[in-house]
This record gives C-alpha cells, structure tokens and sequence, in this order.
C-alpha cells in the first residue's frame, strides 16, 4: 500500500513536473492542443462536407503527412545540429500562420478543397521538423533525467489525450453553432500559449556545434546505429506496420458518424472525444503505474487489442456501442506509441537521439497517411465497413508477424 501511495505522489507519479521547463510546456502544449483538435474535427467535416468523397478524406491525411515520410529522417540531422527549442518556436509559429489562413479562406466563403490540401501539405512540412524536435526536446526539459522519462513522455501524450477529449467536443459545438472558420481562428491563437511557454523556459546549454560531416554521412551514421540495434529496429518497423495497416482506419471514422450511425458533427466529435478517454486511460495507467508494469508485455497487450476494436467499430451500428470500441482503440494506440518511443529514447545514445527519433516519427507520421489514403480509397470502392473490417483482420495478422519476426520484443522492460 506504501508502494502504491508513493506512486500516485507528486515525486512519483507526476514527477517530471516537479521540472520547470516541463511544466511550463505541459500547460502552453495542453492549450494549444485542444485547439488542434478543434481544427481537425472542423476541417475533417468541412472537406467530406464539401466534397462528399471518403478518397478525399484520406488524400488530406496523406497529404499532410507526406512531407513527414519523405523529409524525417534528414531533419533529425537538423535537430541534432540546432537548438531545439528554437526549432520549435519556429514550427508553432507556422501552424499559427496556416491556422489563420484557413481561417480566413473559409469565413470569406473561399475555402475550396485544392486550398486544404496546399495548406496540409506546407503544415506537414513543419511537422516533419515538428515531431522529431519535440520527442527529442523532452529530454531537455527534464535535464536527461532517465528515471524521469518515461514519466513526462507519459504526461506529454496525457496533453493530447486529455485535448483529444475536449477539443473534438468542443469544435464539434462549435462548426455546429457557427461553422468551421471560429475554429480555425481560436486554433490560430491556441499556439502563442506554447510559444510563449518555450520562451520562458531556463534550458542548460548544450554542444549545438554544426559537426564537420556531411548531413548524408550524418543519416547514414543514424542508421547503421539502428541496424546494429534490432529491438530498436523491430520498436520502429512494429510502429511503422501497425500506423499503415491499423491507425490508418481513422480516417473513416468521419464516415461512419455521417452516413452509417447518423450522429451529425457532434456525434463525431464526441466518437473522437471517446478516443480520447481511452487514450487518457492508457496515458494516466503509465502515469501512475508504468515504472510498475513489465513495458515489453504491456505493449504486446496494447496490441492485441487494436485489431478487435477496428473490426467491431467495422460491424457495430449502435452510438454507444461504437464510442465504446473507439475507447478501446484509443487506450490501445497510446500505450504502444508511449512505451516504444520511451524505450527507443532510453536505449539511444543522446548524440544520435534527433535521428533515431526521426526514424520513429517517419515510421509513424510516414506510414499512417499511407494507410489513410488507402482505407479511403478502399471505402470509396467497398464501402467503410468493409475496409474497417480488412483493417481490423490485418492488426491480428500482424501479431504472428512481430512474433515470427521480432520474437523477442515482449522480453524488454
């Protein structure tokens, strides 16, 4: 009972924000990710309102992330170069900038869908600097303090789960109300909480000097460290299949709230929002008690689990039934992300950290639009269901996959 007591404390459970510079970006992050999910819920309504096609749902994902598959793993040079705070601040200033475009182009009744798809593609630019600088910057603000890992990447992904919770039900009232351009705008502004945050943050210099190598040596150096890892190997493939075959179902999610349970705009924001309980329910598991649990084997569990929830989403017809199943897949899809990105980053060495990370970036942003261009395509042709179904079926195979495969992944911890 005393163990357990000392894990939910302040010093155990909620450790890495005894760390100012983490705390300070936990609470600027969690508001500007509520209002991401407020825009994705608006401009994922807004491009299958405008165009009706489930294809286009899925070319959006895809394009928003393509510049992630082709651009990671030669911007994790750059995050090992340069200081990444100020990456950073430079990212969230884009996003800002795109926020208010698409705002303005959809309250001047402009927005068509060529304009969504620009717009997606110049922000998953920036993603692809994004995502690696941010993994990579945890680390930083809790002093490279390794016992404290796995805690603030477990309170880092609570941020989005909490948002993906509140935002969607939020934007969902929100594009019902008044459309989808308030959203937008109330995005745009949500960025200047984490800007600022980054900006008053007290960080320990680090060697940020521009190594005499080429950046071609630089990656090849990047990934003969990952071929001489293989459970860091097997950590970024298991990601990459699971984001094409799995995650990239949710694309369709849209789609069953319109047409299939008839739920309207709310109905799908609080289908995400369900998600997103799921997601916090695995994030707060890792809080609290994630230095208690084998990692290997509660990932191997995590796993297990997608498949059954895309499948039942595929063939379940009931509202409540359904928000039941994304909760499943919410809980499932973090845990896997939270625990593999914590032992990558607790095995790698930190002068190799930006381009081991953006390996796992690019198998997960890289990956996941494939398979939401091709779930979209497939509920195009065969109808959403159908391609959930596949989806779901596909997760389960995967498992003999990772144990034929990586057999010796569910023994790490």
């Amino acid at each position: 009972m005393t163990r357990i007591l000392r894990s939910l404390s302040l010093t155990g459970s909620l450790r890495a924000l005894n760390h100012r510079n983490f705390r300070l970006f936990f609470w600027g992050q969690l508001i500007s990710v509520i209002g991401v999910w407020m825009q994705s819920t608006a401009q994922q309504w807004l491009v299958y309102r405008i165009t009706g096609s489930q294809t286009s749902l899925g070319l959006v994902t895809f394009i928003s992330f393509l510049p992630v598959l082709l651009l990671s793993l030669f911007m994790g040079v750059i995050v090992d170069q340069l200081p990444r705070r100020k990456l950073i601040i430079f990212t969230q200033s884009w996003f800002m900038i795109g926020a208010f475009v698409l705002a303005a182009l959809t309250w001047l009744d402009l927005v068509q869908y060529w304009h969504i798809l620009v717009l997606s593609f110049t922000l998953g630019i920036g993603s692809a600097l994004d995502m690696p600088a941010r993994q990579a910057f945890v680390s930083e603000m809790v002093d490279d303090d390794k016992n404290d890992l796995l805690n603030a990447l477990s309170l880092n992904s609570s941020i989005f789960n909490v948002a993906r919770i509140i935002g969607p039900a939020i934007g969902g009232a929100i594009v019902a109300a008044l459309g989808e351009a308030p959203t937008f705008a109330i995005n745009g502004l949500s960025y200047l909480a984490v800007i600022a945050a980054l900006v008053l943050m007290r960080l320990k210099p680090l060697d940020y000097s521009v190594s005499r190598e080429s950046n071609l040596n630089q990656m090849r150096e990047g990934f003969q460290y990952l071929a001489s890892e293989k459970d860091i190997m097997g950590l970024v493939t298991m990601v990459a299949v699971y984001s094409f075959v799995g995650f990239g179902s949710l694309t369709l999610v849209p789609v069953f709230a319109k047409d299939i349970l008839k739920i309207g705009v709310e109905g799908f924001g609080h289908m995400l929002s369900w998600q997103g309980v799921g997601a916090l329910l695995g994030g707060a598991l890792l809080i609290f008690f994630g230095d208690h649990f084998h990692k290997g084997k509660l990932l191997l569990f995590s796993r297990v689990l997608i498949g059954p929830g895309i499948a039942g989403l595929a063939l379940s017809r009931t509202p409540w039934i359904s928000m039941a199943l994304m909760t499943v897949m919410g809980f499932s899809l973090i845990t896997q992300l939270v625990i593999s990105n914590t032992m990558i980053q607790t095995i790698v060495p930190d002068n190799l950290r930006g381009r081991v990370i953006s390996t796992y970036t690019w198998a997960l942003g890289g990956f996941y639009p494939l398979g939401s261009l091709l779930m979209g395509a497939l509920g195009d042709q065969i109808g959403a269901p159908t391609a959930a179904l596949i989806s779901g079926l596909g997760c389960l195979l995967l498992l003999l996959f990772r144990l034929a495969v990586f057999p010796n992944l569910h023994k790490l911890n």
